[in-house]
């Protein structure tokens, strides 16, 4: 039997992205249970007093065309998002409201695959707006408890548990009490989750 374990993600990271296609291709096969942890990645780095790698122009490049590699080798349809940097605070806070609501995978899905796949402004309230209607969901309720004190507090409060738990990036997966960073980490995650 294969524990749950844990996926620490944002939106603003196309690695992210491409770890969560792999995570629903494994949930469809196998009965395994991968919990979702949103967080600020953005918060996370300056926490460690790090750089991200899409905002060094060398490594950017790179990662562009890493991307595009993965999504390749995994068929996945991907696009470098052209808006690129989302801006994923209340993008983010939002995981909390609709985990709340219990449709907290179709937002993630949805939120990923207009980012990534669509290359959707997400910077514009207007194009999340219709993304939201797309759920069904009333947008201005939404943006309302997305921006609550208690959903901030609580997005605040898990990006500096990850931090103490000395995770620095995402994706990160945490599996038996052990860390694994990359999109390309989730077998061995999986591998400790089966121990």
């Amino acid at each position: 039997m294969i524990k749950p374990f844990d996926f620490y993600f944002d939106f603003i990271s196309p690695y992210s992205f491409l770890a969560h296609k792999e995570i629903r291709k494994i949930e469809h096969k196998a009965s395994i249970k991968i919990r979702y942890k949103p967080i600020l990645l953005g918060g996370l780095h300056n926490l460690h007093g790090i750089k991200a790698p899409a905002f060094i122009p060398a490594k950017a490049k790179h990662m562009i065309k890493d991307c595009k590699l993965i999504a390749e080798r995994n068929c996945v349809k991907f696009k470098f998002n052209s808006y690129f940097p989302i801006r994923s605070l209340n993008l983010m806070r939002g995981v909390l409201v609709a985990d709340e609501d219990n449709f907290k995978s179709y937002y993630i899905d949805s939120i990923f695959d207009a980012i990534w796949q669509d290359g959707l402004n997400m910077n514009d309230d207007i194009i999340v707006q219709k993304v939201l209607k797309n759920l069904n969901v009333n947008p201005k309720t939404f943006a309302l408890r997305a921006t609550s004190s208690s959903i901030k507090d609580s997005l605040k409060k898990r990006t500096s548990e990850a931090y103490e738990q000395g995770i620095f990036g995402a994706p990160t997966f945490v599996s038996n009490n052990k860390l694994f960073w990359g999109q390309d980490r989730i077998e061995f995650a999986i591998k400790e989750a089966s121990k």
